[in-house]
């Protein structure tokens, strides 16, 4: 799933590459994709494009009076065509592509460009939304801070974590704690702050509030750097890449050698490392403990 890195990465890459620009037409290829009827896509089509802005893990794109504001979920993505085909693609069938925004010619061969917005799988959750305020969303409406932003120091952070009674990995993730960190960047910062996921939020000591506070903001702003200035496809290649335990199960630990874990869940799984996360004990995998019985 795209996190707050590669959705800012996305920002800045559309930013550049559709301010100024007119929408031609905007294509719906797949019923689930579109969530708001009022105002419609064609409401958008005619309008001049300006600035693109991050909402946790949403984009929000200023066409006219109007947004367009997707959000990528599991397995969406947004892919920039330098060069569109005439002739609009058929709805329907087993093509990941979800919508098409076409922009007035200015393509590589002098014909029309735009983006793609494709997910595969069967599971359909990318959503799209045609607004009058990124607020009207109900997913922007409910985030919770952005853990980038100049008032999202150490003493807010301690604020959001007191009383929580949940594992640490799960408050990390809940957009309406903190908007933009998903299953990826939860591990590389409890890793990078040297504790179990699974340990309760409110049960974090000073030190650990302050190790972990330092850890989320230097893993994002890291990431968000290594992402800055590429294209948009690829920043799934990077985004892998720049991962120190997170999809890397198995194979050692960068900071001790340990061989890495991981616990699975129904829908998704997290790694740690044993040796720096969590006294060198591994923690209990149930599913995996279901299997050996």
């Amino acid at each position: 799933m795209p996190e707050l890195p590669e959705v800012e990465a996305l920002k800045e890459f559309l930013d550049e590459h559709l301010t100024g620009r007119t929408v031609n037409r905007v294509l719906p290829l797949a019923i689930s994709v579109l969530k708001t009827y009022a105002p419609p896509l064609a409401a958008l089509e005619g309008q001049q494009v300006g600035p693109t802005t991050r909402h946790g893990k949403f984009l929000a794109i200023r066409i006219g009076e109007l947004y367009l504001v997707t959000h990528l979920a599991r397995a969406g993505w947004l892919h920039w065509r330098e060069s569109l085909p005439a002739q609009p693609p058929r709805p329907g069938g087993k093509s990941p592509l979800a919508l098409r925004v076409v922009l007035e010619g200015d393509g590589s061969d002098g014909g029309a460009d735009g983006f793609d917005l494709t997910e595969a799988g069967t599971q359909k959750r990318l959503a799209v939304y045609v607004v009058h305020d990124p607020q009207d969303v109900p997913g922007i409406a409910r985030l919770g801070p952005d853990p980038l932003a100049d008032s999202f120091d150490r003493d807010a952070f301690a604020a959001l974590l007191a009383g929580e009674r949940r594992q640490i990995k799960g408050v990390l993730r809940d957009q309406s704690v903190i908007a933009g960190i998903g299953n990826a960047y939860s591990d590389e910062a409890l890793h990078y702050a040297r504790l179990s996921p699974f340990k309760l939020a409110a049960s974090l000591d000073e030190e650990q509030i302050t190790a972990l506070h330092t850890a989320v903001r230097t893993t994002l702003r890291e990431a968000v750097e290594r992402s800055r200035g590429m294209a948009a496809g690829r920043l799934k290649a990077e985004k892998k890449s720049g991962l120190r335990v997170h999809g890397r199960a198995g194979e050692p630990c960068p900071v001790c050698g340990d061989t890495i874990r991981e616990v699975s869940f129904a829908d998704s799984a997290l790694q740690y490392c044993p040796t720096c996360q969590t006294g060198g004990k591994p923690l209990a995998d149930r599913r995996l403990s279901r299997l050996l019985k």
